[in-house]
């Protein structure tokens, strides 16, 4: 299978889970600094998830890493499984394990494509997903008082299917939408309280690097 013929594969992949992708060139996946300080200050899961910071790769990983790739595809998910709104009572404390069905379909997706372009030839295929990792219900660096050291990679449960995602490894989602056309906004809370989004209707991103 050619590189057409296999971004037509995973294209159509990707639209029978319910997401939609499309090529994007791996040099205009726009990766700052800014975007770990974010993970750093202003978010509970920092040191909780092996998918994030800091066990998720740098910026200057990321952008070595980038260099590698002629070839990806960006991955789009519309709102949440099974929500088109929820009333205030609902509104989540925290929306990660809340929106916890929004987080596998978006990481199960990139790692489904990832996989199939891995056996159908394409060997350098590697996923980055979305938000803090959801596949257990509290990961073995969350069951830690503090961070741990990068030995305990060896104890996640789920090996296989983590991967980063792509906030976590420096890239600007938003930016990096927008070289596709892709005007992505923030969603309101309450007071701005941390996590209580008003609204399901969320727009997730992952990326596929192919080749």
């Amino acid at each position: 299978m050619n590189r057409e013929e296999e971004i037509r594969a995973l294209t159509g992949l990707a639209a029978d889970a319910g997401a939609i992708a499309v090529p994007i060139a791996p040099q205009d996946v726009i990766v700052a600094e800014w975007v770990r300080f974010k993970c750093r200050y202003g978010c509970k899961g920092y040191a909780k998830h092996l998918s994030c910071p800091p066990y998720a790769p740098t910026p200057a990983e990321t952008r070595a890493m980038l260099t590698e790739y002629e070839t990806a595809l960006l991955v789009r998910f519309d709102g949440v499984p099974g929500r088109t709104s929820f009333g205030p009572e609902e509104v989540p404390d925290d929306f990660h394990m809340f929106y916890r069905d929004l987080i596998i379909w978006v990481n199960t997706t990139v790692h489904r494509l990832e996989k199939t372009a891995f056996y159908d030839g394409f060997y350098k295929a590697f996923a980055f997903g979305g938000y803090p990792c959801a596949f257990c219900e509290e990961c073995v660096a969350e069951e830690q008082p503090g961070s741990v050291d990068e030995s305990y990679r060896r104890f996640c449960r789920e090996q296989d299917r983590v991967r980063p995602s792509m906030e976590a490894a420096g890239m600007d989602v938003f930016a990096t939408a927008r070289k596709v056309g892709w005007e992505l906004r923030t969603i309101p809370v309450p007071d701005l309280e941390y996590g209580r989004i008003l609204r399901p209707d969320v727009v997730s991103v992952g990326l596929v690097l192919i080749e």
